[in-house]
């Protein structure tokens, strides 16, 4: 993973300011914006980490095209990774180096739903294991927080409303037609979950096998213990994000720990080539990426697809946010 020279006098400097722009010191926030914007500008490598005004990493997902899907050949595929098609990411974007940790979640949202709330591994951090047992919904509403907090433009609108104080609780026991007509604001600058072509493109960070270290067969064990926490090594838990070697982008937990919302309604793939492709317009099921503490490998392959009604929340299923 690439770092700036100037890595931790920066990283020490931002989380500082940080910490005062979340208590309310408002010359502090506007510092902190003009730092961010600065080193935004100047980080554009693959792989190249800044952290957010909030503390959260990130790394550089540049644009280009690939191939999306699995082969016919693939081990462990399934018939909707398919067809293969070119697509082409035509801006890059940040992505969080991590699935959003439990601390990152209260920071924002002043709780904590996750399952795994207590008895870390020997030598982990609490604060530091992926959030889980939040929806789709929920997603949208930490999105438009932490851009608040960030003083970016929020994302996500609903009803007209890009403050998550004038949607309501989200909906629990049903789907909701007012929140699934949520719509991204266009031109802005925010937080949001990454379409599934964005997921896959920074999964697969410039490979074409089925594991971005090269793996092949989900079967061989010892090539996803280097990667990621599945159901024969994690322990039957979540585990600290970043204890496993990060694909060649950076990206950590990528394959496994916590499975990951993407927008996208859940469809069947094109033929055909496609730039920026987010999924219909609608739908019953939202995408879900990666596999888990709870899941095998195969669902942890780059091409793996699976989804889930957006109102669930799960022990195996947190998020991970891109930003322009």
């Amino acid at each position: 993973m690439k770092r700036n020279k100037l890595w931790p006098a920066l990283a020490a400097a931002i989380t500082s300011l940080a910490l005062a722009a979340c208590a309310g010191d408002a010359p502090a926030r506007q510092a902190v914006a003009r730092n961010a914007a600065a080193r935004n500008a100047a980080a554009r490598n693959a792989g190249e980490v800044i952290v957010s005004p909030a503390g959260i990493a990130l790394a550089w997902i540049p644009a280009g095209t690939f191939t999306m899907g699995s082969p016919d050949d693939e081990i462990g595929r399934w018939p909707e990774e398919g067809p293969q098609r070119q697509v082409t990411i035509s801006e890059g974007f940040w992505m969080g180096v991590y699935p959003v940790t439990q601390g990152e979640w209260v920071q924002v949202m002043g709780g904590n739903p996750s399952h795994f709330q207590g008895n870390p591994a020997a030598g982990e951090a609490q604060g530091r294991r992926p959030v889980e047992r939040v929806s789709w919904y929920d997603a949208l509403i930490f999105a438009n927080r932490l851009s608040i907090l960030e003083g970016l433009t929020p994302a996500y609108s609903i009803n007209g409303s890009t403050n998550p104080d004038d949607w309501g609780t989200p909906p629990d026991r049903q789907m909701s037609a007012t929140w699934d007509a949520a719509q991204i604001v266009a031109g802005s600058t925010g937080w949001r979950l990454p379409t599934e072509a964005q997921w896959e493109f920074a999964a697969r960070a410039g490979t074409d096998t089925a594991f971005s270290n090269g793996t092949q067969d989900w079967t061989n064990l010892a090539g996803l213990e280097t990667i990621g926490w599945f159901d024969f090594n994690a322990g039957g838990m979540t585990r600290k994000v970043g204890l496993k070697q990060p694909n060649p982008w950076g990206l950590h937990d990528i394959h496994g720990n916590v499975a990951e919302w993407v927008w996208d309604w859940h469809e069947n793939y094109p033929s055909y080539a496609q730039t920026d492709p987010a999924g219909a317009p609608s739908g019953v099921m939202r995408g879900i990426r990666s596999s888990s503490w709870s899941g095998t490998g195969q669902w942890a392959r780059s091409s793996a697809r699976f989804r889930d009604i957006p109102f669930l929340r799960s022990s195996d299923t947190g998020l991970r946010l891109v930003r322009s």
